[in-house]
């Protein structure tokens, strides 16, 4: 099955206009009277929160690729601090993922195929309408049944509306501004780095089938999800910084979790 290209695509209206309002929102941290430095800070740990624990180690590591196992409260735990990222219904996140292995940069199956150009694979595969649901469907048929990851698939949205009502009541405007909008953006466009620039630049050391590359900076920004090449050539390993310098932050957390007996079927490429 193949879908329109990008020229024949309709614009998703509601990604378009969320995705502007959520920037807009962004913006109005750079009011003297918008900032906060414990905002600031919660800000931080929020991104390591809900981009760390819940998009990288979570939704991508754990349930995208299966390269560990964890008793259901943790996975639970995990994946609701992904659905407060608010990257979309954690279903349709995981399909997206899975055919974006499955058809890398080679075919329109790829959601965000590198081939397009660096803005197609980092924003603008969003503003359009994507694969048809019965594709996606197809890929998540081990989780699409879960009655939890269908709340998480339906009701992420009004979770962070209830969370940004609770910081306001408890700390202001400020909260809102930093915690919500800057948290959010910044999640987005460091998660966005991984399909764009991890396909552009650094280095190969694995000769696959697609574009990826290993790029230090978006390791940085993503806990370990810059070694993209290592990544795509093993693509069940929980471990992505394969080499001595390639820091992998969300691995050492897989580490911490194995040795309090949290993570159980730990995958590794041979050697």
């Amino acid at each position: 099955m193949t879908i329109a290209t990008q020229e024949k695509l309709q614009y998703n209206w509601k990604h378009v206009i969320s995705l502007a309002g959520l920037h807009i929102g962004a913006l109005f941290a750079l009011l003297p009277s918008n900032f906060n430095w414990t905002a600031v800070g919660l800000t931080v740990f929020m991104h390591w929160i809900t981009g760390g624990l819940g998009i990288t180690l979570g939704w991508h590591r754990m349930l995208t690729h299966r390269s560990f196992q964890t008793p259901k409260f943790v996975e639970y735990f995990l994946a609701f601090c992904g659905a407060l990222a608010c990257q979309g219904g954690i279903i349709d996140w995981v399909g997206l993922h899975r055919l974006h292995h499955t058809n890398s940069d080679q075919n329109a199956l790829d959601p965000h195929n590198a081939q397009k150009g660096f803005w197609w694979s980092h924003i603008g595969w969003m503003l359009y309408k994507g694969p048809a649901h019965a594709e996606i469907a197809r890929c998540t048929k081990d989780i699409s049944s879960d009655p939890f990851y269908q709340f998480l698939q339906n009701y992420f949205l009004p979770m962070q509306i209830v969370f940004g009502v609770l910081l306001y009541l408890a700390a202001g405007w400020p909260f809102v501004v930093w915690v919500i909008f800057v948290r959010l953006v910044l999640v987005y466009h460091c998660t966005w780095f991984v399909n764009s620039a991890t396909h552009k630049f650094g280095y190969r050391t694995y000769e696959t089938n697609d574009s990826s590359t290993n790029c230090w900076w978006v390791a940085v920004l993503t806990y370990g999800e810059g070694w993209h090449n290592n990544h795509h050539a093993y693509q069940y390993s929980a471990r992505h910084g394969m080499e001595k310098w390639e820091i992998d932050f969300t691995w050492m957390t897989i580490q911490v979790l194995e040795a309090l007996g949290l993570a159980t079927k730990v995958k590794l490429p041979a050697k």
